[in-house]
C-alpha cells in the first residue's frame, strides 16, 4: 500500500509560491521555503527534488491560477472593452492589495531575474506571456467580426500591445500610483 504524502501539494505550491513572489528565486533560501510551506527539508526536497524544479511547478501554478483567471475574463461575454478593462484593473487593484510589498507579477519578475539565463524558466514565462497573449488576440478578433473595433485593425498588432501595456503595468506598479496606474489603462483602452 502507498504511502500518502501527508501534506496538500497544491497548499505547498502556494506558499512556496509566496515566499519565491516575494524574495525572488535567487535570494528564496532553502529555510525560507521550510518557513513558508512548513515542510522539512527532506520532505520539500523528496516531494519537489530541487529549488529549481519547485519554482518550475510554482511558474505552473501561477499560471494554471493567475493566468487562467485573465484568460476567462478575456473569454467571457460583454464588450471587449469592458473586458479587457477588467484584465488591466485587477492588475491595478492587485498591486494596490499588495502596498507595501508591491510584489508584482511572479511571470514577469521571474522573466526579469532568470529569463535568458535559465532556458526552462525562459520556456515556462514565454508559455504564460503566449497564453496572455493569445487570450487577446481571441477576443480582438472576435471584436473585429462583431464591429466593436475597426475592421483594419490588427488583432495580432493590438494584442502584443495589450500584453505589453499589461506587464508594464505589472512593472510600473512597483512605485506607480493608483491614479498614473489607472490613466494608463485608460489610455491603453482609447487607442482601440
Amino acid at each position: 500500500m502507498s504511502r500518502s504524502k501527508g501534506f496538500d501539494p497544491d497548499r505547498v505550491l502556494d506558499a512556496a509560491m509566496d515566499a519565491f513572489w516575494n524574495k525572488g528565486y535567487a535570494a528564496t533560501s532553502a529555510q525560507d521555503l521550510v518557513d513558508h510551506t512548513g515542510l522539512g527539508r527532506g520532505s520539500l526536497y523528496n516531494a519537489f527534488s530541487n529549488k529549481h524544479h519547485l519554482f518550475l511547478r510554482v511558474l505552473r501554478r501561477y499560471e494554471d491560477e493567475w493566468t487562467a483567471r485573465q484568460v476567462a475574463v478575456l473569454e467571457g461575454d460583454g464588450p471587449v472593452r469592458d473586458r479587457i478593462r477588467r484584465v488591466l484593473m485587477t492588475v491595478v487593484e492587485e498591486e494596490a492589495e499588495c502596498a507595501p510589498a508591491r510584489r508584482g507579477c511572479l511571470a514577469v519578475n521571474a522573466a526579469v531575474e532568470l529569463a535568458g539565463k535559465d532556458p526552462d524558466v525562459t520556456a515556462c514565462v514565454r508559455r504564460i506571456f503566449g497564453r496572455m497573449e493569445g487570450a487577446f488576440r481571441e477576443a480582438l478578433e472576435r471584436a473585429r467580426r462583431d464591429g466593436e473595433i475597426g475592421a483594419d485593425r490588427d488583432p495580432a498588432v493590438l494584442a502584443r500591445y495589450l500584453l505589453n501595456s499589461m506587464y508594464g503595468l505589472r512593472v510600473l506598479g512597483k512605485t506607480a500610483d493608483r491614479s498614473g496606474m489607472t490613466g494608463i489603462v485608460e489610455t491603453t483602452l482609447n487607442s482601440l
